[in-house]
């Protein structure tokens, strides 16, 4: 009996030791829009492709950076609903951590709740794993940005720059050669976006990609519009 009499069982380990569902889960990601994230010295950028099958398509109704506290935010590859109930349960998270603290979460703890509700719906009867990974930035306590990425399966990594989605290969080796050590928040901007044209089908333009940046001058996350992104890709051009 093959590992495919164990596909449809979320919670039962296949005779090679995998858990097939997550795997699946990993597959929807990889079907997913692009998105990646570089940590700069004094910030940090999350960025992905926000093209539409149809021109008629009302872009601003659709969100995929998403803040979570004033100091952090989201965004994602793979399945939109499970990604709008996962920023859901991170600000509710957030707001309790405020009431009983009366302090911003740390992004570290925001990652490592986020991570657990991913885990607990791997080990469930009657649901199935999240179809999303995510790449969470922000600032911590100690003013130092950080990036993570949270896989289906409750795992999560700390990365420097990182990409998810389809072509996450291509945009990693990218990234690989392009990083520095000592790079900057406006030049993580910059090679953010080259990063994305590397395998955009189309042009890209200020409403088809959304960016949103953390800076260590002022530690809130926000999200550049339309013409501040439309700014940066001219000057790249």
């Amino acid at each position: 009996m093959g590992d495919s009499a164990y596909s449809f069982s979320l919670t039962t380990f296949s005779r090679t030791g995998k858990l097939l569902q997550i795997e699946y889960a990993l597959n929807a990601v990889a079907n997913g829009r692009t998105a990646l994230g570089i940590a700069a010295t004094d910030g940090v950028v999350i960025a992905t492709d926000k093209k539409f099958g149809s021109a008629l398509v009302e872009g601003e109704s659709v969100r995929k950076v998403e803040p979570v506290t004033d100091s952090s935010g989201f965004v994602y590859a793979g399945v939109g609903p499970d990604y709008r109930v996962l920023v859901r349960k991170a600000r509710k998270s957030a707001q309790a951590y405020f009431r009983e603290y009366r302090e911003t979460k740390p992004v570290g703890q925001l990652v490592k709740s986020t991570a657990s509700v991913m885990q607990e719906y791997t080990q469930s009867g009657g649901v199935r794993p999240f179809g999303v990974s995510l790449l969470v930035a922000g600032i911590d306590g100690d003013g130092v940005p950080r990036l993570f990425q949270v896989d289906p399966s409750g795992a999560y990594f700390g990365w420097k720059a990182t990409a998810i989605g389809k072509g996450y290969v291509n945009a990693k080796n990218f990234l690989e050669k392009r990083y520095q050590e000592d790079m900057e928040l406006e030049d993580a901007i910059h090679t953010a976006l080259l990063t994305l044209r590397e395998g955009f089908e189309g042009e890209m333009n200020g409403n088809n990609i959304e960016v949103g940046v953390v800076s260590k001058s002022d530690g809130k996350f926000r999200l550049l519009t339309p013409e501040q992104i439309q700014d940066y890709l001219d000057e790249a051009n």
